[in-house]
């Protein structure tokens, strides 16, 4: 299967929204949508890695089924807005690696 990159995911997704008359949600319902989906993809964290183990009677989702169902909204909430995420991230990675280009411990080269 072929890599996607962001710009590849967001065409995806906007081909899937276009083909609806409603299209995107307003920001304030994306924004809503994807705090539920953070809450459900902690709730599978937590019941993996943290101390409260699911219920008996709690249907077992994976966390990579959570991760799709978070990046979905949130490429909807860029795409709404018009943000291309490959720039966002490009950006935000030049932040980061220069404002904490000493924070962190290298690891040693081999």
């Amino acid at each position: 299967m072929q890599q996607k990159t962001i710009r590849d995911m967001q065409g995806q997704v906007d081909t899937y929204i276009s083909q609806f008359k409603e299209g995107y949600f307003p920001p304030m319902e994306l924004l809503a949508r994807l705090t539920e989906e953070l809450g459900e993809l902690s709730r599978e964290i937590q019941h993996q890695y943290g101390m409260k183990k699911k219920k008996s009677t709690e249907v077992e989702k994976a966390i990579e089924e959570e991760l799709g169902d978070f990046l979905f909204v949130l490429i909807c909430l860029a795409n709404s807005e018009k943000i291309d995420m490959q720039n966002a991230l490009d950006r935000v990675m030049e932040k980061y690696s220069s404002r904490d280009r000493d924070r962190w411990t290298k690891k040693e080269e081999n």
